[in-house]
């Protein structure tokens, strides 16, 4: 056996002996692991500083939404409510003829294989969102180690193997893999069950072929590109242009651009001033300080920017001001009508601190240009209380995982209804990556007919020893009490 099959043959081993911990178990590791690495915050800062260019203050702040994250799905394994437990007794009355005793509840998956991205050290990589719900669910995780961050990588994955350990979780749940040819068998390992992956379109695409062509197929979730278009109705354009530019070119500058939820696209009516609202607002915000991550992703960026200048109807380049070598904040315009004889344009990506401003002639086009949109991480509107916007979240709604109302999408908070996903190419699948139901991606139900009391999973029992949650004959039960008669 080689290096790579050692090491997930040990994460199965692991998980086989901690798929069915009691609740407070599997708690106390994710704390643990959260423990461990808060008590190493200075430490992991410094060295996410020295690898990503990152300022310290970020990344002390991601960091802390990294454990806060921990805790959070500890504390939903605890609750239960993931575990979808459901019994219906036996009932020979029942409506389409006798019905056995069936009971089911959702299991834990197996190893999972994580891929980390390069923008979140810390909150999207080794510790973050898909390792901390696959650990919740019950799995075991191999992570892929991101190359833009190698030390940190390694250096987080000791803290989380020496926490799990001091825990008292078995040796082999968590382990950390390096390179591109390990990530590609990763994904190809017969033991290997689910992958979580954060990244590039290109590279998620490759690896979810890769998931699919198995002899056994198995779940990818994946993370992909979004460009986050961002609707504005005439009364709301009218009433807080400078407002609304002002937020725009916050959201996008933020963090030099380089966040998923970034908004790619403004859409403004026409005839209202935009390029020269947002040229007069970025000269006078001056130049954000952040760096780009990496000479790669500098380099990606730019070439995406200098093919977006050349796409046919591109009128318009706004630079800001730059007092580094990075790239400055870059803004676009085009007409309405050119993005509807390009669609593929609404599609385009630059990562990093660049977007476009669509200028659309009518309500009419603005509804024209939404159902233009594809699959979106987020989509936004700013709208009135007097716009009868309806008609436009409806169409938004069907095509963005999370649809904003006089916001920015910049920002995922860790909550119980927080949806990070979408539908393609957002996302490979439209579960979510972030809040308490990331855990439920790696999970698959099981029923059990006519299992006798003693044989039954702990979670499926009548006498519901763990106090979760249960759906008794259709009636959701909590703490013994019926919640929906």
């Amino acid at each position: 056996m080689d290096d790579l099959d050692v090491v997930v043959r040990a994460a199965h081993q692991a998980f086989q002996s901690a798929a069915d911990v009691v609740p407070r178990v599997r708690k106390s590791w994710l704390d643990g692991v959260a423990d461990a690495l808060d008590a190493s915050l200075d430490e992991l800062v410094d060295i996410a500083h020295t690898e990503t260019h990152l300022a310290p203050a970020r990344l002390d702040g991601e960091l802390r939404r990294t454990t806060f994250q921990l805790r959070f799905l500890g504390d939903e394994v605890l609750r239960g409510l993931h575990l979808a437990a459901t019994i219906d007794h036996a009932d020979p009355a029942w409506g389409m003829g006798p019905r056995p005793d069936l009971r089911s509840v959702r299991r834990p998956l197996g190893v999972v294989a994580v891929f980390g991205a390069s923008n979140f050290p810390f909150a999207f990589s080794v510790a973050g969102g898909d390792s901390a719900s696959a650990l919740a669910a019950g799995c075991a995780v191999v992570h892929k180690a991101h190359p833009a961050h190698p030390a940190l990588a390694r250096r987080t994955a000791q803290i989380v193997v020496d926490a799990l350990r001091d825990a008292g979780a078995p040796d082999g749940l968590f382990a950390l893999v390096e390179g591109e040819e390990q990530g590609v068998r990763l994904v190809e390992h017969p033991l290997v069950r689910a992958v979580g992956f954060t990244g590039s379109t290109r590279g998620g695409r490759a690896l979810f072929d890769r998931a699919a062509a198995r002899p056994d197929p198995i779940p990818f979730y994946g993370e992909l590109g979004s460009t986050n278009p961002v609707f504005v109705t005439p009364r709301a354009w009218e009433r807080r242009a400078d407002e609304i530019v002002e937020g725009f070119l916050a959201s996008v500058s933020l963090g030099r651009g380089q966040f998923c939820t970034k908004p790619g696209f403004l859409a403004v009516p026409s005839g209202g001033d935009a390029a020269r609202r947002v040229a007069d607002a970025a000269a006078a915000m001056g130049d954000t300080p952040d760096l780009m991550l990496s000479e790669r992703l500098r380099d990606s960026f730019e070439t995406s920017l200098r093919a977006l200048v050349d796409r046919d109807g591109i009128d318009t380049v706004i630079g800001g001001p730059s007092t580094s070598p990075e790239p400055p904040l870059s803004i676009l315009t085009v007409s309405g009508e050119a993005i509807l004889a390009d669609p593929d344009l609404f599609e385009h990506e630059a990562f990093g601190p660049a977007s476009v401003i669509v200028e659309y002639r009518d309500e009419q086009q603005l509804h024209e240009l939404a159902r233009l949109v594809g699959g979106q991480l987020t989509t936004t509107v700013h709208g009135e209380p007097d716009d009868d916007a309806a008609p436009l979240l409806a169409e938004l709604s069907a095509r963005s995982g999370r649809v904003l109302w006089n916001g920015w999408p910049t920002g995922v908070s860790v909550s119980y209804a927080q949806q990070h996903g979408g539908p393609y190419p957002a996302a490979t699948t439209s579960t979510t990556s972030v809040g308490a139901d990331a855990i439920t991606r790696f999970q698959r139900t099981v029923a059990y007919q006519g299992m006798p009391e003693e044989q039954l999973p702990i979670e499926l029992r009548d006498d519901n020893p763990l106090g979760i949650p249960q759906r008794v004959d259709g009636v959701l039960r909590l703490n013994g009490m019926e919640v929906n008669r």
